[in-house]
């Protein structure tokens, strides 16, 4: 993220709706990236899974996803609930656990901050 020309990384959990294109996040209701956002919405970011350094052969097994997009608040409550199962889903091999535990409601989730990415441009590597 960027702002006023000041750069700004942050690593965050996310889920990956395929059909769509985007990324889902969840964050405080506060704080600097969503100021960031707030200045620019234009994001820059990558993945990263890095499978280690191969002694003695002088390789290294990754692969890696960079993407550009636009970030967004959702305010949507039905694309809150949307997104929170995408990145639940992504995190969690049984996503009901959270899900009966935390958002047994749609105050819940009418409070939680959930953001955005649609991706516009994607480009990926992959070593060894």
């Amino acid at each position: 993220m960027c702002r006023d020309n000041e750069p700004y990384i942050v690593t965050l959990s996310y889920g990956f709706d395929s059909e769509n294109k985007t990324l889902y996040f969840h964050c405080a209701p506060q704080g600097l990236k969503l100021d960031f956002i707030g200045a620019n919405s234009q994001v820059c970011a990558t993945v990263i899974e890095d499978g280690g350094y191969v002694i003695n052969e002088c390789g290294h097994n990754y692969r890696t996803v960079v993407f550009w997009g636009i970030m967004t608040i959702v305010t949507d409550l039905e694309e809150k609930i949307h997104g929170m199962s995408v990145l639940l889903n992504h995190l969690e091999s049984d996503s009901m656990v959270i899900k009966d535990k935390l958002f047994k409601s749609n105050d819940y989730h009418s409070k939680m901050v959930v953001l955005k990415l649609d991706i516009t441009q994607i480009h990926g590597k992959e070593g060894r």
